[in-house]
This record gives structure tokens, sequence and C-alpha cells, in this order.
């Protein structure tokens, strides 16, 4: 049966890509035109180059300067070099030694890890004002001391969002002695944070304005209180906080004007107290605080001019009561400041602290998914989010795009989003932002906005709307980039667009293919888990599409995904490698892949290593992929000769409490590879007739279907028909011929048990001792009458009495194709049967029980009905058989069954329709 797998699909911290300086990293995609004439780039002007430098990356930049020494004097000049961002590319001590020369005025720093902490010494950027870091985890004290000491000019110090475990009150009050003109310092999870820490930054740091420890275990509250010099605070999301005190404390804190106590547990009363005891406060951002929102006495948005932004309240409305005079509509209010450019000072202070606060909670608040928000989030937090992507801060721009990726997702095993929340982004034009945001340089925007776009096409709505926009070519050029980081979201959202049918050709068009085929080859299995199953699951959903099925071969697919079937060892990426040979292998009748997968050097052998994972998913679709490629009758006997049997055997046997989806392929492939009765006989040898009894008791129609498939085959030999006897199967396919809601599977346990006891198993059945083989035969003459009354009661659900008393009276074509028509069973038609079944059944036709000549007849007509896939195959075999005299003999004998002569008649007819010669 030529039935194809072909579902549709639905992170760890990978290694980075080093960037070398001064070295190209630019790969193969690009493209010439034709010129009119040479251009001689080198000759433009100094400032011109310079400014084109000035909007690439910074590896690009790289390459460009190794083009001349012009350039490479020019791509070295200061003012390309006074912010560098790290966080995509695996810096070492080597790496930043290398880039030195080029860092002496940098100011700006933005990097990720801990081995990139410790290499910053090595960049001698002794003026950096800013340090940014991510994924923090790891850094010690020690790596937060020394880059404080080495960099006494710094005035902005952030780590975070993550933990930062290991740094401690002993690293902060280094900080606090080295950095004397730090104005700005945001630490996330620190365990604890003492007085003394506190104390020295309010003593050595005269211009710290401000302060943020977010999520901290332990933070000293009264300590707070000598940070006069600070105007805004954040301790969003610390737990250990006495609001009593806290309270009166920070009221009395003289130049206090912002202060984020979002994800706290604090009070409502501690929050009235703030509001009214302090002189200087303007704004208190209190989102998502259980104790404040569980009260049910809600505050309003203006306290005596002070602001309160919480979850119940309108935030656009109390932000846009700042700006009463130059704003109509609440909900422009962040756009309307930004481009009115007002000349308040500390206005603008606070609304860029603001955006930043917002950013970093909403964020916080979507990756914990707490219970209740649905409302908050259709009403204004997605507006909110949209809103923070247009800010002039790139690290509120690209959070706000992380916290529209993850706002959305609702489950994240199943791949599962808010239809409401994804769809509000969309009528809010959340997709044309987010693509032109995406077409930023700056690499950090591209992948962070590359993934609200993958999360958000999940909804099929949204990816209209992306696919409409430009969104596939937009992520297909971005699936090119050298930056790892930025390929992989973009392949995550080819991943989903590639879902929808609609979508497979455009992705195609686009060059997304040969972009995708590309990733692999790009990023060493070892160092790319992500993007590689991003890759390998777009190209298994593509994949899916005969064309584009096609494309994937072309691009250098097979050679790809086999690759990584062969060495990667990450699990995600092995199941969407196995998913994608599989639907390459999908389309034997209208394209050679099937073949083409089965001659790839290693792939049949790594499939059928694959069965053998720890992992369910990977089991299931390297056994999809093994039953596919199973109808191309090389693959089916390499796949034995790579020990496919004895894996496929053993994976049936331990898969009865497994998904039904494993369950179905394991049947499936045994299926396809018992075929051959060769491997037939193989899978009867190793064990493989009892799990399939098993799987053919399945309530569920796939799986028993399967399995009734490869019993049916099974069942041709002698020997095997015994061990399903002997297992205990004739009660099963009797169940299953009875009983089953699938047609297809009532018709192979029909057939199955009809192989059975048309009499070449009995001889089998007889060799051994006497009194053995009395036992058996008593055994068989009961499990043979059980087995022919299905049979008849089968085949008489196909027999309406009238139509057939009409058929057998009159010789009108139309009458017999009344009786065709109602007799016919679809998918029995992509069936295709061996010279060896089609004899079998022409012999059947003989046999002294009518019932098996009926039965006989009837599978006939259904492997030779017209329009069926292999009915020309059939009625050739046939013809070579001499079928015509014994089916004419069988539709004129006066002693059988009215339903066994018009099936027999009905396949005359259709051997005349296919140009076979009756008579012979």
């Amino acid at each position: 049966m030529t039935r194809r797998v072909r579902r549709k699909g639905p992170q760890s911290k990978d290694k980075e890509k080093t960037i070398a300086p001064g070295h190209s990293g630019i790969g193969d995609e690009s493209t010439s035109s034709e010129r009119d004439g040479e251009v001689d780039w080198t000759s433009l002007p100094d400032d011109t180059v310079v400014q084109l430098f000035s909007c690439l990356n910074y590896r690009d930049r790289a390459s460009l300067a190794s083009t001349c020494r012009t350039w490479r004097a020019l791509g070295s000049s200061a003012c390309l070099w006074n912010s560098l961002d790290l966080r995509a590319h695996k810096c070492d001590a080597t790496t930043a030694t290398s880039m030195a020369s080029r860092c002496v005025k940098l100011q700006k720093l933005r990097f990720r890890g801990a081995e990139a902490a410790n290499a910053i010494i090595n960049l001698q950027a002794r003026g950096l004002r800013e340090i940014s870091g991510d994924f923090c985890r790891d850094i010690s004290d020690a790596t937060l001391s020394v880059m404080a000491a080495r960099h006494e000019a710094l005035e902005s110090l952030q780590l975070g969002p993550d933990f930062c475990d290991r740094i401690s009150s002993d690293a902060i009050k280094v900080v606090a002695l080295c950095c004397l003109k730090l104005k700005r310092l945001r630490l996330s999870g620190i365990r604890d944070i003492d007085g003394d820490a506190i104390n020295a930054l309010a003593k050595n740091c005269g211009q710290l304005t401000e302060i943020g420890f977010m999520d901290c275990v332990n933070v000293d509250e009264v300590a707070l209180g000598n940070l006069v010099t600070v105007r805004f605070l954040s301790v969003a999301g610390t737990r250990n906080i006495k609001w009593s005190s806290a309270s009166q404390i920070w009221s009395k804190l003289p130049n206090l004007i912002g202060l984020d106590v979002c994800r706290t547990d604090i009070s409502s009363s501690a929050v009235s107290r703030l509001l009214s005891s302090s002189q200087s406060l303007k704004v208190l951002c209190a989102l998502n605080c259980t104790l404040l929102e569980e009260g049910g006495n809600y505050m309003a948005y203006n306290h005596k001019g002070k602001l309160l932004l919480a979850l119940f309240n309108d935030i656009f409305k109390a932000v846009a009561s700042l700006f009463a005079d130059i704003t109509n509509n609440d909900r422009s209010v962040f756009s309307d400041w930004r481009n009115l450019k007002i000349g308040d000072k500390s206005l603008n202070e606070l609304m860029t602290w603001l955006e930043w606060i917002l950013s970093h909670s909403l964020l916080r608040i979507a990756e914990c998914n707490p219970q209740g928000l649905d409302s908050f989030w259709l009403r204004q937090g997605a507006a909110l989010l949209l809103n923070l992507i247009q800010s002039s801060q790139e690290d509120v721009q690209e959070r706000a795009a992380t916290g529209l990726a993850t706002f959305v997702v609702i489950d994240d095993e199943n791949a599962t989003v808010h239809c409401g929340r994804a769809e509000a982004v969309m009528r809010d034009g959340g997709i044309r932002l987010l693509l032109d945001l995406a077409k930023s340089y700056r690499e950090g925007l591209q992948s962070e906005s590359a993934k609200a776009i993958a999360n958000l096409s999940v909804n099929a709505k949204v990816a209209k709307a992306v696919a409409e926009e430009g969104g596939i070519n937009i992520l297909a050029g971005l699936a090119r980039s050298m930056n790892r980081l930025v390929a992989e979201e973009a392949a995550g959202g080819l991943w989903n667009l590639s879902v929808g049918e609609e979508h497979k050709g455009a992705i195609a068009e686009a060059g997304g293919v040969k972009a995708l085929v590309d990733l692999i080859f790009k990023w060493p299995s070892s160092g790319g888990d992500g993007v590689l199953e991003r890759a390998a699951g777009a190209l298994a959903n593509l994949a899916a599409d005969d064309k584009c099925s096609m494309e994937v071969a072309l691009a250098g697919g097979v050679h790809a995904l086999v690759m990584l079937a062969r060495s990667c060892k990450y699990e995600g990426v092995q199941e969407q490698a196995a998913r994608a040979l599989a639907n390459l292998a999908a389309h034997g009748d209208s394209n050679s892949n099937n073949a083409a997968v089965g001659q790839e050097a290693g792939a049949l052998e790594a499939l059928v290593q694959l069965t053998c994972s720890q992992h369910e998913g990977v089991r299931q679709e390297a056994a999809g992929a093994l039953w596919n490629l199973s109808f191309d009758d090389r693959n089916r006997e390499a796949i034995a000769a790579a020990g496919g049997v004895e894996a496929l055997v053993s994976l049936a046997q331990n898969c009865s409490n497994a998904s039904q989806g494993l369950q179905e392929r394991a049947a499936g492939a045994l299926w396809g590879l018992s075929v051959s009765e060769a491997n037939s006989i193989a899978i009867g040898r190793e064990g493989g007739v009892a799990p399939l009894i098993a799987l053919a008791r399945s309530d569920v129609e796939d799986v028993h279907e399967t399995a009734a498939g490869a019993l049916w085959n099974l069942a041709f030999n002698p020997g095997n028909a015994l061990r399903i006897v002997e297992e205990g199967g004739v009660p099963a396919l009797v169940h299953l011929c009875s009983s089953s809601e699938s047609k297809m599977a009532r018709f192979m346990a029909a057939l199955a048990l009809a192989y059975m006891f048309d009499g070449r198993m009995d001889e089998i059945a007889l060799i051994g001792s006497s009194s053995e083989g009395v036992s058996k035969s008593v055994s068989l003459d009961g499990a043979r009458r059980m087995a022919l009354k299905h049979i008849e009661a089968f085949v008489l659900t196909f027999s309406d009495p009238q139509t057939f008393y009409t058929a057998a009276s009159s010789s009108a074509p139309a009458a017999l194709a009344q009786v065709a028509e109602g007799a016919r069973i679809q998918e029995a038609g992509h069936l295709r049967c061996s010279g060896a079944e089609i004899g079998r059944f022409v012999t059947m036709l003989r046999n002294s029980s009518s019932i098996l000549k009926a039965c006989a007849a009837f599978a006939l007509l259904q492997f030779t009905i017209p329009g069926g896939r292999h009915a020309v195959h059939h009625a050739g075999l046939l013809q070579k058989a001499g079928a015509a005299r014994v089916l004419r003999a069988a539709a004129a004998a006066a002693t059988a069954p009215i339903e066994a002569k018009t099936f027999a008649r009905i396949v005359l007819r259709n051997l005349e329709h296919h140009n076979v010669e009756p008579s012979l």
C-alpha cells in the first residue's frame, strides 16, 4: 500500500561563532548584476566610506576593511568603533587582543557570557563608559572586580536579565571604589546585596542617579535610603523587602522621581504611603504585584499628581497625563514624546527610564505567563510592547520584541500560541513594525524581531499577514545571515510559515530552500543545534510538497539531512532530519527522491540506528522514513541488509505503551519491508508476529490498519500464517474484519485470513509427531470455521441482493457498474500486489470453498478498478497468470455464490477496460 507519511511540524545554549576582525565572514550567497561599466568603489570619498561602514555590522566592516589599504585604514576609524556588540560571537582573549587596536576609543560594549567578560580587559578600552552583559550566571566576583578596576571611567554597568548567582556584595563594593563616575547600575539575580555594598555606592559614586537591583534574593532596604543622589530605583522581583520600613525610608529620598516595584509583594498601604509621603516621586510602577491586585480596592492611576502604573490601571492614560498639553491620543503618547523632542530634561529622563522599566517588566511577566492576564494583554499589554519596539533605545526595542515573542506562547512544549494575543498584535500593525525592525542592520534587533515573527506565525491568520507584508523574503534573507542567532530565528520563522500549504511555494521562490540547506552546512552539528533543528524542521515541512521536495533535493538537501541523521547527537535535530527524509521519500510515484535518499551513503544505516534512540520522537520519525523508503524495491532490500528487520521488530516489541504515531509507523515500516517474501520470513523468524498482533488489537484506526497490512503480507508465507494462528492472531484479525471503522483494515484482515486458510498452511501444521499434528489440526479446524464465517460476512457487506440480482440477470454494463461502485474500497486502489500474490488469488478462484472464491474475486475487483494507481500493472499480471479462463469459469459456475460470479464478471470487464484480451 503506497501510503505516505506527510506530517507537518510544529533550545539550547549553543556555542557561538568566533568573529575574526579583518577577515571576511561573508558566504557565497552574494549575487552579481550586469553593469554598464566598471565601478571603482575604492575611489569613493573617505567620509562616504566611513558613513557606509557605519551602517554595517562589525563582521561586514571587518570584511570590507580587508579590501584595500585605504579601506583598512578607514575601517579602523575611531567613530566606527565607539560601540561594539559581541553577543552573537564567541569572544575569547585571543579575539579581544586582535581587536584591541581598533577599540582604543571604545565607549559602549555589549557582551554575552563569562568567557567574553573575562576577555574584555584585552580590548584595552580604558575609556569604556557603558558595559552591558547577559548570560552572566557564571560571572564571578573576580571577573566583575577586574572589569571595574580596568574601566574607571565607567558610567553605566548592566548585568542581566538572567541571574548573576556568583556575584556578591564584595564585587559591588569594588565597583563602588573603582568606578567613581558611575551613573547607572543595573544588576539581576544577586543573592545578597548588603548594607556595606550599598553604603559604598552612596559614599563613592556621587553621580549615581539610577539603581536597579532586580530579582535579587536579599537587598538591604534601609541602606537604600542612603542613596540620596538616586533619581530612579528598581527592586522589581525582589521578595525580601520589609515594605513597612522601606516605604517610610524611601519616601524621604530627596531626588527619587521613579520607583519600580513590579513583581514584588508590596501592599496597598505601602503604595499609599509612598505616593502620599514622597515629595519628589512622580511615577510608581507596580505591575504584577499580587497583594496590590488581590486587594480589590484598586487605586487610581493619579494620586495627587503622582502616577501609579499597575495592571488594573490604564497605563497609556496615566503616562499621557504627563503630556496633557501635547497629545490628544493616549495610545500615541510614546511616539508623540519621541517626535516632539520636548526640552524638559527631567521629563525626558523619566520617559527614557520608564520605557526601559516597562520593557523589562512586561518581558518578565510574559516569561512567567501568570494566569488571569488575558484581559490585560488584549487591552493594553500588546499595544505597550508595540509602542516600545519603536523606542530609540536599542535594548528596549530588543526586549519589547522578545516580549512579543514570549507573551503569545502559552504552551512551550506543544508550541501553542494564544490566538487573541497574536491577532491583537496583527490588528495594531505589529507585523509591519516587526518586519521593519527585522530589516535593521543591528543584528540584535534582527534576531529578536525574527523570533517574534516566528512565534506569531504559528497563528494561521498572522502567518498570512506576514506573507502578504513581504515577510517571507525578509526571513529568507535573514536566514543567510552570518550571525547564527539571526539565522536561527529566521529559520524558525520559515519553519512556522512552512506549515501552511499556501506559503511553501513562496518560500521556495524567495530562495528559502537553498538558504535552509546552506545553514546545515554552515554550522557544525556540535555548535548550532538550535539553528540546525529549525532548518531541518522547515525543510521537513517543505518536503511534504511535491514541487518543493524536488527543490530540496536539487539544493543538496538529501546530503545535508543524511549528514545530520548520521552525525548530529541532538535529539531535536535527529527528529526533524528523519521527518524531512520521510517526507522527501513520500513522493515515490512523482519524483526520484525516494530512490535518491536510499542511494545516499549511510542514509539507511543512520535511520535504522535512529529507531533505537532513547527519544520517542526520533524513533517515530525514523520508522516513518523507513516506511516510506521501503516502497522502493532496492531500498527495501538495503534496509534489511542494514539490520532494519531486527531493529523494527524490536521497535514494535517495545512500543506497546508508546504514542499512536510511533505504533503506526513501526507497524507501517514492517508492512513495507514485508512486501519482500524474504523479509517477511525474516520478520516472522525474529519474532515480529506477536507485536503486530498486539498492534492489530489497538482501538486506533491508523495503528490497527498498518498492523493488518503487515499481517496480510506475513500471512502469504505458510510458516508465518501458522505463527499467526499460534500467537492468537485469528481472533484479532476476525475482530478487525468485523468491527473496524476502516474499510481498508477490514479488507486486509479478510485477505490475511483467506491466505491463512486456503490450504497451504495445513501441510506446515502437520509436520511433527502425530499427536502434535492431531492437536493442531483440531485447533486449525475451529480457527478455519471462525475465519471463513467472518470473511463471508465481510464480503456480504458489499452485497445488495437487489443490485446483484439485476446484474446477474442482465448483461447491461450499467448494472455491473452499479455493483462495482458499491463494492469499491477507495484506498484499495493504492495497493500494489506482486505476481505471486495475484497468482494466489487466481488459484483461490478454483478453491472448493465458495467463500474463498468470492473473497478472491472481490480482491481482484479492488486491484483492477479503473483509475486505481496500480490497476494496469495488476491487469498485466492477471493476463500473464492466464486468469481470464478462470474468471470466466467462476462467472459461469452454477454452484458458485452470486457474489463470486458477479465480482468475476466485473474483473473481466476491468481487464477489457485496460486493453487486456479477456479471451486469452
